[in-house]
């Protein structure tokens, strides 16, 4: 068994196949030289802790030597010959594979702009090391995109005493799947640290001190980040003539095209059963976890459906965020409030089905309720909105058949 990437997928596919009882062997292959670490500390506590940052690995030496996994960092996966079952490496060294499972993870998308190249961006431990060492008090940072990771790493760099601007094109930050009150207030808790957030305005070019704007603004930039979202790493499942559909296209069970090969995480796409077989393509920590405990099922023979709920969380500053199922499906909203000004957000359909839960407060203040209403998605239940609307109501009375 071959697994292609080094992410939280790989890491944990290479610990399903011995959870299940596979004895043969198992390779990791990875493009970085580090053993398997967790990404999402990259945009907080790698930048903002006072230590040093280090890796925190997901898989470390005596781990890998216990589950008897064979490692093989700093060299990528170039080529699949899907006839013979190998994979060639960058090193010329070839892997034969009885059953081979992409996770190859995204990458963040590149500016087009004039300058461009002057623009750092977030994907590994050493982006994180090199952002952290950029952000040093009263540097003006630019950020450009007004998304997850461009907004977390504003609250970094304000909590390390930074001048930060984030530049975002759309008419408000977090247009994708973040219901606008739930914006609304990231973006006051941002001002209020003194972070500045334009919208609705784009860049014209990057300079050496500063960024344009397409209004003829200037913005002052000692250090300028592009967090413009990410795309699925499908080089190598191009080559192999796999067929694409917003990243890999797999079905339920995560098999490619190829019977042979299967692919999870932020690199493929695949039909979900609880929206009624929508295609989604999911950058999300835990759905890459989930999915390679299914796919590494189904490589030694299962028949798994994948049928988890999505669920993403994102933190900025004190609050907390958190979304389950699909808010974009909704066509109603009912509002829950709970104490200290936390509050979800329960999206139904047409139908008054539950899909999708998205809220927002400090700490862990609204954890409990999202789990409950995220297994409420699942069961496809239509729960009473006045049930929902109260916040001292019990949702675990709503599970019971």
């Amino acid at each position: 068994m071959v697994i292609v990437g080094g992410g939280k997928a790989g890491a944990r596919a290479a610990i399903a196949f011995r959870d299940n009882g596979y004895g043969g062997p198992v390779t990791l292959v990875s493009d970085e030289t580090l053993l398997p670490y967790d990404r999402p500390p990259l945009s907080k506590a790698a930048i903002t802790d006072e230590a040093e940052p280090e890796p925190v690995y997901l898989l470390d030496a005596v781990m890998m030597k216990s589950l008897n996994v064979r490692f093989l960092g700093g060299a990528a996966a170039v080529s699949i010959d899907k006839v013979a079952q190998t994979v060639t490496l960058s090193d010329g060294r070839k892997l034969p594979y009885e059953c081979l499972l992409l996770a190859t993870g995204a990458a963040p998308r590149k500016l087009s702009t004039k300058g461009a190249e002057r623009a750092l961006a977030l994907r590994n431990f050493s982006d994180a090391v090199e952002i952290r060492n950029s952000f040093m008090p009263a540097k003006n940072i630019a950020i450009i995109g007004g998304g997850f990771i461009g907004l977390e790493l504003a609250a970094s760099a304000a909590k390390r005493g930074c001048h930060v601007t984030v530049i975002e094109a759309q008419p408000r930050i977090l247009m994708r799947g973040v219901a606008g009150e739930l914006a609304r207030i990231i973006m006051a808790r941002h001002e209020a640290a003194g972070n500045v957030i334009l919208t609705g305005t784009a860049i014209s070019q990057i300079e050496a001190d500063s960024v344009s704007l397409s209004d003829g603004r200037r913005v002052a930039a000692d250090i300028v980040i592009a967090g413009i979202g990410a795309a699925p790493r499908v080089a190598l499942a191009e080559q192999a003539d796999l067929a694409l559909d917003n990243g890999i296209a797999c079905d339920d069970s995560m098999r490619t095209s190829d019977p042979h090969i299967f692919a999870v995480g932020d690199c493929c796409s695949f039909p979900h059963p609880v929206f009624g077989n929508t295609r989604l393509r999911l950058e999300a920590w835990r759905n890459a976890s989930d999915q390679a405990v299914i796919a590494v099922e189904n490589m030694l023979g299962g028949t798994r459906v994948y049928e988890a709920v999505p669920w993403f969380w994102s933190d900025q500053f004190d609050l907390t965020l958190q979304i389950a199922g699909m808010p974009s499906l909704g066509m109603s909203v009912v509002k829950r409030a709970l104490k200290d000004e936390a509050f979800i957000l329960c999206h139904l359909n047409g139908e008054n089905r539950l899909v999708g839960a998205s809220g927002i407060g400090r700490g862990n203040s609204i954890a409990r309720d999202v789990r409950l209403l995220e297994m409420l998605v699942g069961k496809r239940s239509k729960p009473d909105a006045a049930v929902l609307a109260d916040g001292a109501s019990q949702l675990k009375a709503l599970l019971r058949p």
